[in-house]
């Protein structure tokens, strides 16, 4: 068995999925390939995967590394499992243009990696690398599974599911932390196991119903303490936009305040800015976080790379979802796949995140009830914006950019439609050559 990590100098994470796999013994004598563009990211990978390896595999795994595009293919050949954790064009510059060019036109952001002027301008620069991804494992593993967990999730994993022939679905931790998150946040007493429903889209799938192992209703008292918070006028609290979902729409969602600050037009208003300070929300996070994290490396990638490195098995979900398709012993995750019904109020070409079974069949979404209407609503105008970016990805053309962006709620909220397109061109101009000819 062959598993081939695309981003393998995310170190981190790449630590905690191979970490994983070589802590499974169903999986633990794979063939391991790490492929990456950047050949010191990939050297610093190199050495803690085959420390890893030794610590706690007994070197059980074959180790192998592929440098640059010319050696993709021979990192994809033969590959049963692609695990997808690639950046186009890092914090700098892209990064850092998805966040200062909107600035220009009054229009500030958050996290802006999976939707809004950002996420869209994420997915056009990395769908034409998924697509060359696509090409490459359609010649030499085209029966492989595409594991993605690259943002923004929606458009990357519906573009591959809709416009490729790879067997793929999105992987997003938001679902595995939502119930036990917000339960333990309001201090609510639970017994395990929980029972819980989510669906909806990638970062705005909606936490339906909540039991736990007794079959107590969990919800009344989170509505309760949610709305509790929201009336004491307290600024210092991390969640405030999705307790107010709680109290407006009637339910939490998958995803934190931080990023669903920036999904809606009741937020973030250029004309409200003691919005920012009641509901406590970060603008300019996501390159808070990149600085931070690009000055920490330096430090932290020796805890890395000692040659005593080990792990224990973690929660995320490739593991296990190999593990599932190996041995057929069925396992239940929060994926994204194509909706072809499974919500029936939703388009059937959204790319939806369910409850789904995985085995030797694969992933297999399960059917859902319809959403409450507001909650379809809500989804809908993500979903809106989503196709769109898609279609313009695959058809190059312009004015399919043009019609996501004057369609996103927040940029609606706050540019007209001539800035909005003036706006677009101007992050086309700043993204020369990152994007391919659009017409």
């Amino acid at each position: 068995m062959k598993i081939t990590f695309m981003g393998a100098g995310s170190t981190v994470f790449a630590k905690n999925v191979l970490g994983d796999v070589m802590c499974t013994p169903a999986l633990r004598e794979c063939e391991i390939a790490l492929y990456d563009i950047d050949a010191s990211r990939l050297e610093d990978s190199w050495i803690m995967i085959n420390a890893i390896n030794k610590n706690v595999n007994e070197n059980r795994a074959k180790i192998t590394r592929y440098l640059g595009v010319e050696n993709r293919k021979d990192a994809l050949r033969g590959a049963n499992f692609v695990v997808n954790a690639i950046q186009v064009g890092l914090y700098d510059p892209c990064t850092i243009i998805d966040f200062e060019v909107p600035k220009k036109y009054g229009l500030r952001q958050t996290i802006a990696d999976s939707n809004g002027i950002g996420g869209i301008f994420r997915a056009l620069r990395t769908i034409p690398v998924l697509k060359d991804f696509a090409n490459d494992m359609e010649e030499v593993c085209p029966n492989a599974w595409f594991l993605n967990y690259t943002n923004p999730m929606a458009q990357l994993a519906g573009y591959m599911q809709r416009y490729t022939g790879i067997k793929t679905v999105g992987l997003c931790h938001s679902v595995q932390g939502c119930s036990r998150g917000i339960l333990k946040d309001l201090e609510i007493p639970f017994t395990e196991p929980i029972r819980e429903r989510i669906a909806g889209i990638n970062h705005m799938g909606w936490l339906l119903e909540i039991e736990d192992a007794d079959g107590t209703d969990l919800y009344p008292e989170i509505r309760r303490k949610a709305i509790e918070i929201l009336e004491s006028g307290r600024t210092d609290h991390h969640d405030l936009v999705r307790y107010e979902y709680i109290r407006r729409f009637g339910h939490y969602c998958t995803e934190s305040s931080e990023h669903n600050a920036e999904y809606n037009n009741f937020f973030i208003k250029d004309k409200h800015p003691e919005l920012i300070t009641r509901y406590n929300i970060p603008l300019d996070e996501y390159p808070r976080r990149c600085i931070n994290q690009i000055a920490r490396w330096n430090d932290d990638r020796q805890k890395y790379l000692t040659e005593a490195v080990s792990h224990t098995r973690s929660h995320e979900y490739a593991s296990s979802i190999m593990e599932a398709m190996v041995t057929d012993i069925p396992y239940k995750i929060g994926g994204n796949v194509i909706n072809n019904g499974l919500i029936p109020n939703l388009p059937k070409e959204a790319c939806v995140e369910v409850a789904c079974l995985v085995n030797k069949y694969g992933v297999q979404g399960c059917q859902q009830p319809a959403l409450p209407l507001q909650l379809a609503a809500m989804n809908m105008t993500m979903i809106n914006v989503q196709l769109l970016t898609i279609e313009a990805a695959v058809t190059l053309k312009k004015d399919a950019i043009y019609q996501a962006a004057m369609l996103d709620p927040h940029v609606s909220s706050e540019l007209t439609i001539d800035e909005t397109v003036r706006l677009v061109d101007d992050l086309i101009e700043a993204h020369e050559g990152w994007l391919p000819k659009y017409h």
